[in-house]
């Protein structure tokens, strides 16, 4: 049997910004919105750096010492107010601000800058969240030149980001309003899962679910952008994308699946699903066409695992759909897939392949 070790990663995690944190007075605009709101005039640099950013993925959220009706009135007079996710506009202190946005953006705190005129605020943010990004609000016209603010990847799902987190926020609302159960819930979304072969275009945001997907991921090699292009050119390899979309929007590409094919075996090489989709009911659907495709062709399926410390969840679907354990190999666990047809996809979800 191949060997599925691999080479190490070229890839490379590196600490980049997915969120700026905004202060609104002397900085978003010139002036104080309390003293003198018809004087407020936003600062173009600013604006211009806030549209480059949402362009390249990158989101904005708002904490500023203010009052929350008339400034969001303010900013939607202004037309920018689209920009901002969970606006934490009142009294609280900064630091406070800034930690409830990465919670309610679900991602971690690092990744987050914090720009504002007043070095105090700076300074009480810094002491409280060392790892957040603080950035002088003179210096905020310069921030898209910055190394945090380049991702190595900017693709159609880049700049849907927004998009997609709006979505989210209505779905969430929609969820917490229904009184049903979840399937009941699920099977009012109109669902369609797309799986398709990856395409050259589709590199890029293949690239970037490898690096960012940590829990949903069967073995947590690095492939590079190059390493997956060799398979997606291949004819000895099968590099499956996934997609999601429902009533309120688009989750964007949130699986890929990467298969070495042999005439009487094929290896699952990686399997991972963006933590995005967990609640959806969808995360064993890219693994049970995976399963049938091998079936259909006379094939059957190993598939390889190797523990990262985070993704343990995926041994434990490979089980549940009805692997079993072959023994380990080179520090990799391989898992055989059951001779028996995959069940059919849950009945709220339209799946398409191509």
């Amino acid at each position: 049997m191949e060997n599925f070790a691999q080479a190490a990663p070229t890839g490379a995690r590196m600490k980049t910004i997915k969120c700026v944190v905004w202060d609104l007075d002397h900085t978003l605009w010139s002036g104080i919105l309390l003293e003198d709101g018809d004087s407020v005039r936003l600062r173009p640099s600013v604006v211009e750096t806030i549209a480059e950013l949402d362009r390249r993925g990158i989101l904005h959220s708002i904490a500023s010492r203010n009052d929350f009706d008339t400034t969001m009135a303010k900013l939607t007079e202004l037309g920018v107010a689209q920009y901002f996710l969970y606006p934490q506009i009142g009294w609280d202190a900064k630091s406070a601000s800034v930690a409830k946005i990465a919670k309610l953006l679900n991602i971690g705190i690092d990744s987050l800058a914090f720009v504002d005129d007043q070095p105090f605020e700076r300074e009480e943010v810094a002491f409280a969240h060392p790892d957040v990004l603080c950035i002088d609000a003179l210096d905020a016209g310069e921030i898209a030149t910055r190394a945090e603010f380049q991702p190595k990847y900017v693709t159609e799902d880049s700049a849907a980001r927004r998009a997609m987190y709006i979505a989210s926020i209505d779905r969430t609302k929609a969820e917490d309003e229904f009184t049903g159960n979840n399937e009941e819930f699920l099977s009012t979304l109109g669902m369609e899962f797309k799986i398709s072969r990856a395409r050259r275009k589709d590199l890029g945001r293949a690239e970037e679910l490898v690096v960012r997907t940590n829990q949903l991921n069967s073995t947590g090699v690095m492939y590079s952008e190059d390493e997956l292009a060799q398979r997606c050119d291949s004819d000895r390899h099968l590099l499956l994308m996934a997609e999601l979309t429902d009533v309120y929007g688009s989750y964007g590409q949130i699986g890929l699946a990467s298969v070495a094919l042999e005439e009487r075996e094929w290896k699952l090489e990686l399997l991972l699903m963006s933590c995005r989709v967990m609640s959806r009911g969808v995360g064993t659907v890219l693994l049970n066409h995976v399963v049938g495709l091998a079936q259909g062709n006379g094939a059957r399926l190993v598939a390889a695992f190797v523990p990262t410390g985070r993704n343990r969840i995926m041994y434990v679907t490979y089980r549940f759909a009805g692997f079993e354990d072959l023994g380990e190999k080179d520090g990799v666990s391989l898992l055989v897939a059951p001779l028996t047809a995959p069940p059919k996809p849950p009945a709220y979800l339209n799946v398409i392949t191509d």
